[in-house]
């Protein structure tokens, strides 16, 4: 098996090993986020949707004290909250600073994807240099047998150029596919940042009102 294997990376050649390269870093760097994601749970809300009910219930300290450490974007929630009760500060610093600890936070979810889509988009190309350095090769053995060539060596020399193609396929497939899934879940994580701190600021305002 062993053998094999090294006989097929004597076949696909360098352009072989380059694919083979990133895809460890590439599974190097999905284990990575999947253990971070599953740490942190970006997604998670039960806690949360507490804090929240707390918080539209008039229970503004309950709701501060619910959201603790486990809880992805606790420090931004905790932050509006805190904030929204103090008139004294500025309105237009507390939206930076809370769009300075948001971005904090899914900056550090977003790191290495881009080397993931990266990854993605370049090994089917570079499969595909590998299968055109391949047939260039099987038509220059071609030419040189000349009119000895036969149609066995002609499909040899093809499924031989065709394997890097296949090799990046299966390389790109997976790893985009894990990116596009990964992209998403932060994408809805900016959204239900972005909606309990709205619900913060709109249910205290209109408390206030009624009051």
């Amino acid at each position: 098996m062993f053998q094999s294997f090294l006989n097929f990376l004597d076949v696909g050649g360098p352009v072989v090993w380059i694919l083979l390269l990133t895809s460890v870093v590439a599974l190097t760097i999905i284990v990575y986020k999947l253990w971070q994601f599953y740490t942190v749970k970006p997604e998670s809300s039960e806690v949360l949707d507490e804090a929240l009910n707390l918080w539209s219930n008039g229970d503004f300290s309950g709701a501060v004290a619910r959201l603790d450490s486990n809880v992805f974007c606790a420090d931004v929630l905790k932050f509006a909250m805190e904030s929204v009760q103090n008139e004294s500060h500025d309105s237009n610093l507390v939206k930076e600073e809370l769009e300075r600890i948001s971005l904090a936070k899914l900056s550090d979810l977003r790191s290495m994807l881009p080397s993931l889509e990266v990854i993605g988009t370049l090994s089917p190309l570079m499969g595909l240099l590998g299968t055109v350095l391949g047939m260039i090769s099987a038509f220059q053995a071609m030419e040189i047998a000349g009119s000895q060539v036969d149609a066995s060596s002609l499909a040899g020399g093809i499924w031989q150029a065709l394997l890097t193609t296949a090799l990046g396929l299966g390389v790109a497939i997976p790893t985009l596919v894990i990116f596009n899934w990964m992209d998403r879940i932060i994408q809805r994580t900016a959204a239900l940042i972005n909606d309990s701190v709205t619900r913060i600021y709109t249910t205290y305002h209109l408390r206030r009102t009624e009051n």
